[in-house]
C-alpha cells in the first residue's frame, strides 16, 4: 500500500510540476509578450521583464522584440523629374511601440519588413519623382560644389561646369519621405526612427552612356591641352628660326662692315703707296694678278681671253711648258 501512496505522490508532484511550468514564463529586458488566448490576445502587453504567470494550457506567449530594428531595402530603379532612371538603395531604422496593434496586424517580423518594402518603396519613388537628380545626389542646398580646375577662363565665363542651383538637397527629400512613410507605419503599432539613401546610382541600362560622356569630355580636355602644346611648340620653333636668321643677319652685317673697313684701309694704302712711288703701282698690279691666276687656274683649265684683257697682257709671251698648259685668246689670238 505504501508504494501506491508513494507512486501516486510522485504522479501529483510531477504533474504539478509540469502546470506550474506551463503556468511560468519569463520575460527578458530586450522582449515584450502578448498573451493569446485560443489565438486572440488577452489583457495587455507585458512589457517588464522577470518571471510571469498565465493560465497554463490554455493561453500562449508570444514574443515581441522591443530593440530598434533594421530594414535594408532592396535597390529599385526609379525615375527622377528630369527622367533620368536611377538605382535607389535605402535603408530604415524601426521599433515596435504597440505590440497589441502590431500583434494584430503582422504578427511576425518577416510580416512587418514586407510591409516596410511596399511603404518605404512607394513613398521612395514618389519623392524620387518630384525632384531632379542634383537635389537627391547634393546634400544641402547650401553646399558649394567644386569646380572643374581644368577649366579656361573662357570656359568659366560661360559657366561651364557649373551645378544647377537646389532648392532642397538629400537631406530634406529624406525628410519627406520619413514624414510620408512614418504616418502610415504608424497604424502597425510601429515607430519609424530614421531613414537614409544607401546608394544611388544610374540605371544599368544607361550607365554605359553615361561614362561615354565622361570619356568625351575628358578627351575634349586632352584635345585641348594637345592643341594648346602643338601651338605653343610651333611659336618656340618660329622664335627661334628668328633668332637665328637674325643672329646670321648681324654677323653677316658685322663681316661686311669690317671687310670694308679692311678694303678701305687696302685702299688707302695702296693710294699712299702709288703717291709716294709710280712703280710700286705696277708691281701691285702684277702681284694681284698673279694671286688670281692661283685662284682662276689649275690642272687642266682653258682660258679664253681677249688680247687687251689684264689677266691676258702677263702671259704673253710665255711658253706651253709653264704654269699654265694652254690659252687662247678670242678677237687676236695669241
Amino acid at each position: 500500500m505504501s508504494k501506491i501512496l508513494q507512486i501516486a505522490l510522485l504522479v501529483v508532484l510531477g504533474l504539478g510540476a509540469y502546470i506550474a511550468m506551463s503556468a511560468i514564463y519569463t520575460v527578458s529586458e530586450v522582449e515584450q509578450m502578448i498573451i493569446t488566448q485560443f489565438g486572440k490576445p488577452v489583457g495587455d502587453p507585458v512589457t517588464s521583464a522577470g518571471l510571469k504567470l498565465k493560465v497554463p494550457f490554455i493561453q500562449d506567449v508570444n514574443p515581441i522584440d522591443k530593440r530598434v530594428l533594421e530594414w535594408d531595402g532592396s535597390p529599385s530603379d526609379m525615375p527622377t523629374k528630369d527622367k533620368l532612371y536611377i538605382s535607389v538603395d535605402l535603408f530604415a531604422r524601426w521599433r515596435i511601440t504597440d505590440p497589441l496593434q502590431y500583434f494584430l496586424r503582422l504578427r511576425d517580423e518577416r510580416s512587418a519588413q514586407s510591409r516596410l518594402d511596399d511603404i518605404l518603396g512607394s513613398e521612395t519613388r514618389n519623392a524620387v519623382a518630384k525632384h531632379e537628380l542634383i537635389e537627391i545626389i547634393r546634400t544641402t542646398k547650401d553646399r558649394v560644389p567644386l569646380r572643374d580646375a581644368l577649366l579656361t577662363d573662357a570656359e568659366k565665363e560661360l559657366d561651364m561646369g557649373s551645378l544647377v542651383p537646389i532648392q532642397k538637397g538629400r537631406q530634406l527629400v529624406e525628410q519627406e519621405i520619413f514624414a510620408a512613410a512614418a504616418e502610415k507605419v504608424r497604424v502597425f503599432g510601429i515607430e519609424l526612427l530614421d531613414i537614409r539613401f544607401k546608394r544611388i546610382n544610374y540605371n544599368e541600362s544607361v550607365r554605359p552612356k553615361i561614362y561615354d560622356r565622361m570619356i568625351s569630355e575628358r578627351r575634349q580636355i586632352a584635345e585641348r591641352f594637345l592643341s594648346e602644346g602643338n601651338g605653343e611648340a610651333a611659336r618656340i620653333r618660329g622664335n627661334r628660326v628668328r633668332d637665328l636668321n637674325k643672329i646670321q643677319s648681324e654677323a653677316y652685317r658685322q663681316v661686311e662692315e669690317i671687310r670694308g673697313v679692311a678694303d678701305a684701309k687696302a685702299t688707302e694704302i695702296y693710294a699712299t703707296a702709288y703717291n709716294q712711288s709710280p712703280g710700286a703701282v705696277a708691281f701691285y698690279e702684277f702681284t694681284r694678278t698673279m694671286q688670281s691666276y692661283k685662284s682662276i687656274i689649275a690642272e687642266n683649265t682653258t682660258l679664253v681671253l681677249s688680247t687687251d684683257s689684264d689677266l691676258f697682257k702677263f702671259l704673253k709671251g710665255m711658253s706651253p711648258d709653264g704654269d699654265v698648259a694652254r690659252t687662247q685668246g678670242s678677237g687676236d689670238k695669241q
